[in-house]
């Protein structure tokens, strides 16, 4: 067994049922689990690894609830720049159509990088189509090397333009295939037992990709085997008529018709919703990843968290796919999502601890794990470490915790993920970036001319 201590930190914050913020913090920990959190000179002197924080401020692993790792590969796409959802969906699919083994898995290693490196610890992942023999293993075997704690979930597509769904029928695959691949998926990789680095998700794509027959039959598989639903819902204006047009119900409506609102379920966005609506998500115990940045890029809307974190649903943050934000930036999906309820008006509508709660607590509960986003003993030892000696908090010493979400961070110092260090001094230990950044970049060209696209 070894020991880990980091003592000295400016402020540890700890998240907990109190929301401690300790001056002169530290915490230790015993192999993957956090076993003392407090003042410095409280915790025990010595161990296997120390880690001096001084200067630092220390918060619980960011998680992320909402994400497409394998959209690095077409981040910027001039004819997809200005588009709303739907005409930016039929100007990518085409290009993800390209999409190899080789591409989930590198696509996958350069997001999860970002992630980390912005401070991200825990991440779910939603890959709904599998073109030329990719797998969610691809992306899986990338969150093992590169040391993240992941949440892949096995989406699929089956409604094609031919059956009145928006994608192309060539990224879709028929439902007996979808259901025995996510049967396979689950029974392979899904670890329940706590601090587990890999749980698994159901997540047909959205209301408008596949069928009613597949949402229901999905969300029974997954309650067969004890694992959670996901899925985008109410993002649009076009989705919530699209779900009227052929099915006759709003979107939730359309959800719960199907057995699709529960405590094992979360959605993306939510942005389009009422007060009955956020009721339901309420009583239900359903979870919202809430993607600020995406939902600006595509000119979506404005969720209305406030409203939802008042009624008393969970709400987490999802930096969505980096070919609508374009970006995989925890810290500054953080910062956006306190700006953006405040546009409206309401310079206290969520404070930057309250963003920092949504980032982390609030990602733990949506996803469904009670063993992270909280600095607690008998947690995950995850954790980040950002110095407070650089510009960009040059004037904000009058609280750091607040400046972490009012400034503009661009990276953390250090990175533990299950009681490993995997950020230090700013730096990946798991990966050789330059190559894997070559190989993206060769990969995601490659894609684009295979697509004639622009």
């Amino acid at each position: 067994m070894t020991t880990l201590l980091v003592k000295n930190a400016d402020v540890l914050v700890t998240m907990d049922a109190t929301r401690r913020e300790i001056r002169d913090g530290g915490l230790f920990g015993r192999d993957n689990v956090l076993e003392q959190i407090g003042a410095t000179h409280e915790l025990p002197p010595n161990a296997d690894r120390v880690i001096d924080a001084r200067g630092m401020i220390v918060l619980p692993g960011l998680v992320n609830t909402h994400h497409h790792l394998y959209q690095t590969l077409t981040r910027a796409i001039p004819a997809a720049q200005d588009a709303d959802l739907f005409h930016w969906l039929k100007t990518l699919y085409p290009i993800w159509a390209e999409l190899t083994p080789d591409a989930v898995y590198t696509s996958a290693l350069v997001g999860l990088a970002e992630l980390m490196l912005t401070g991200c610890t825990t991440t779910s992942d939603h890959l709904y189509l599998y073109p030329n023999g990719s797998t969610l293993d691809d992306e899986i075997r990338a969150a093992r090397e590169i040391g993240m704690r992941f949440h892949p979930t096995r989406g699929s597509m089956s409604l094609g333009e031919s059956k009145g769904g928006l994608p192309p029928d060539r990224v879709c695959d028929d439902e007996k295939s979808i259901l025995r691949d996510s049967r396979r998926v689950i029974e392979t990789f899904h670890d329940p037992k706590p601090y587990s680095m890999c749980r698994v998700a159901l997540a047909p794509c959205s209301p408008f990709s596949v069928t009613p027959e597949l949402m229901r039959e999905s969300a029974r598989l997954a309650r067969a085997y004890n694992v959670r639903l996901h899925t985008h819902m109410a993002e649009t204006r076009d989705e919530e008529e699209f779900c009227l047009q052929k099915f006759g119900l709003r979107p939730v409506d359309y959800a719960e018709h199907l057995e699709w609102l529960g405590e094992d379920v979360w959605f993306a966005h939510s942005v389009w919703v009422h007060d009955a609506e956020i009721g339901k998500y309420a009583r239900t115990g359903t979870g919202i990843a809430h993607c600020p940045t995406s939902n600006m890029r595509l000119a979506s809307g404005i969720a209305p968290i406030v409203k939802m974190l008042s009624m008393g649903v969970w709400v987490g943050l999802g930096v969505d796919g980096s070919a609508s934000n374009d970006s995989s930036h925890m810290l500054a999906e953080a910062r956006q999502a306190m700006l953006l309820q405040r546009v409206l008006g309401h310079p206290n509508a969520l404070t930057a601890r309250q963003a920092l709660e949504l980032a982390t607590l609030g990602g733990a509960q949506v996803l469904g794990r009670d063993d992270i986003g909280s600095l607690e003993k008998g947690k995950a030892a995850d954790f980040i470490g950002i110095k407070l000696d650089r510009v960009e908090y040059a004037g904000a010493r009058h609280d750091p915790v607040a400046a972490l979400v009012f400034c503009a961070t661009r990276r953390v110092d250090l990175s533990v993920i299950n009681g490993k260090v995997v950020v230090e001094d700013g730096e990946l230990t798991t990966v050789y970036l330059p190559s894997v950044i070559a190989d993206h970049n060769r990969i995601a060209r490659e894609m684009v001319e295979r697509a004639g696209a622009r």
